[in-house]
């Protein structure tokens, strides 16, 4: 299915790999399925807490600003349902730990091979997103008129699991899906290009994409150089879609 063009699927997924991914990729996009009358979930992946983080995964969250005994991933998905509730969505999150907590020691691995030992991730976010739909939905496909996932633009391990995971997802069902162009990666230099057809958000729908975004604090500064450039940088940015099968 092209979400650029065609009727309002009534049930719609959209799998994040994290708390923030499918708002700035997709956001647009899931605000105006709500305002049209679609019941639309998104389903975030990596959003455990690992208690007493070490290493890279403390690095992570004092380069943020955040001490050492900060629950961060609360916080971040303390910022999610916010940004949830701005776009007229429903939002869930997976028990599963960043990558940063599974093996990967440093910025730089995060964008390079599977290390031992993770490479049954997109299994296991299969596994526990197929048991979402499930309780949700009532079938393995949950009757779902269109799953959404990542193109995984960066090469972020993260975004590759989560989009292989949505894959086999739709290995022998007749499942309609999409994947979104990674955002903020599709702005860096040097970006890889993105797929599929571009679908302009309207301004109603920007606005309720930015309010989301907005909503997530801890990443702004890091992500976009703060709110204001965010705004800027995603009323400026096309939102494009790649339909799978």
């Amino acid at each position: 299915m092209n979400p650029a063009a065609g009727p309002v699927p009534r049930r719609v997924v959209a799998v994040s790999p994290h708390l923030d991914d499918a708002a700035f990729s997709a956001g647009g996009f899931l605000a105006g399925l709500a305002a049209a009358g679609a019941d639309v979930l998104l389903l975030t992946v990596y959003t455990a807490t690992v208690p007493d983080p070490r290493g890279f995964a403390l690095a992570c969250q004092l380069d943020k600003g955040l001490d050492a005994d900060v629950d961060y991933m609360a916080l971040r998905r303390a910022e999610d349902a916010a940004a949830v509730g701005a776009l007229g969505v429903r939002g869930r999150h997976l028990p599963l730990a960043e990558a940063p907590h599974r093996g990967y020691t440093s910025a730089a691995a995060l964008f390079g091979d599977v290390v031992a030992g993770d490479d049954d991730q997109p299994e296991v976010v299969a596994e526990h997103v197929r048991a979402v739909l499930e309780e949700e939905f009532g079938d393995g496909s949950g009757g779902v008129d269109l799953l959404l996932g990542p193109q995984a633009l960066g090469d972020h391990v993260d975004h590759r699991h989560v989009r292989d995971a949505v894959d086999l997802l739709r290995a022998g069902r007749d499942l309609p899906v999409s994947r979104w162009a990674d955002t903020p990666y599709l702005l860096r230099p040097g970006a890889q290009e993105p797929r599929g057809a571009a679908r302009p958000p309207t301004a109603s729908e920007l606005d309720a994409k930015v309010a989301a975004c907005a909503a997530y604090a801890t990443q702004l500064g890091f992500q976009f150089d703060g709110v204001a450039a965010m705004g800027e940088a995603l009323r400026a940015t096309p939102e494009f879609f790649e339909p799978v099968g």
